[in-house]
């Protein structure tokens, strides 16, 4: 099922009850297996390293506070948007910042009125290419003029690694060779996460070209796209390793090849950063 094609209005359902249900998003980053590890401190890192203390920073899809929480303690003006209301209430219990329920596509907030945006959950929940050009859109909107905008988005590379290879290889059931499974040519083609129905409510998969561009239309300059994790990201999650040496050697090899053509989408996950002109 092509991305545009989608129900997503079925598909925020499913976030909501996803997210406000049993799913720790806060464990997954620092708690689950150094991959998130490596993923949160990768992302603060360029965020950090672009973005001056003491900035007023929007944070779509903040969750519980895991990236507001430290930006606000050394000194930014946070304010926290996300869709599911249990986020917002323990990200309000910081107190070091705002909370509010809201939507990526759909943002409270004033034109030129923040310094950076944090988008880093949304896209991955829009299936459709309108919806997402609609949250970049807004994120740019509240940006001023040469401020950034920080897009997150899942690696179609591995999620296809993984629910091709990886993911049968654990399970009971016989992995299908051939015919080679439909929905797995289709993420491919077109990054539909249909065949994630009943699990991780995904929307749209990226490849690192392919989220350049939407920034780009979107209306940023100076885009880059990085990979978070790095090659050596995904076998930290499959056997839920916490290792400071291993640890090590994938942060070396993440910022290695970070932004490397091809390599870059080795990572779970990516992060797209771009300029408001």
């Amino acid at each position: 099922m092509p991305d545009d094609k989608c129900d997503q209005a079925d598909l925020d359902q499913r976030v909501l009850d996803y997210y406000g249900g049993d799913f720790d998003e806060n464990g997954r980053l620092v708690g689950r297996s150094d991959q998130g590890v490596l993923e949160f401190e990768r992302t603060q890192e360029f965020v950090t390293q672009r973005v001056p203390a003491g900035s007023r920073v929007l944070d779509v899809g903040g969750a519980t506070g895991i990236h507001a929480a430290p930006l606000a303690a050394r000194g930014d003006v946070v304010t926290l948007i996300d869709p599911v209301p249990s986020h917002v209430a323990a990200a309000s219990q910081h107190g070091t910042f705002d909370a509010q329920v809201g939507d990526a596509r759909s943002l409270p907030q004033s034109s030129e009125s923040v310094d950076a945006v944090l988008l880093l959950g949304p896209l991955y929940h829009l299936a459709g290419r309108d919806d997402r050009l609609r949250a970049i859109r807004e994120a740019v909107r509240v940006t001023r003029p040469g401020g950034y905008v920080f897009a997150g988005a899942i690696s179609r590379t591995m999620a296809h690694v993984f629910s091709g290879s990886i993911a049968p290889a654990r399970s009971p059931e016989p992995m299908q060779r051939s015919p080679y499974p439909p929905d797995l040519l289709q993420l491919l083609e077109d990054g539909s996460t249909e065949h994630l129905r009943k699990g991780f409510p995904g929307g749209h998969f990226h490849y690192s070209e392919e989220l350049a561009d939407e920034l780009t239309e979107a209306g940023l300059v100076d885009v880059e796209v990085h990979g978070l994790e790095g090659p050596g990201g995904m076998p930290l999650e499959v056997d839920r390793i916490h290792d400071d040496e291993l640890r090590a050697a994938a942060m070396l090899l993440a910022r290695r090849f970070s932004d490397a053509p091809g390599l870059r989408d080795l990572s779970q996950h990516l992060l797209g950063i771009g300029r408001r002109p």
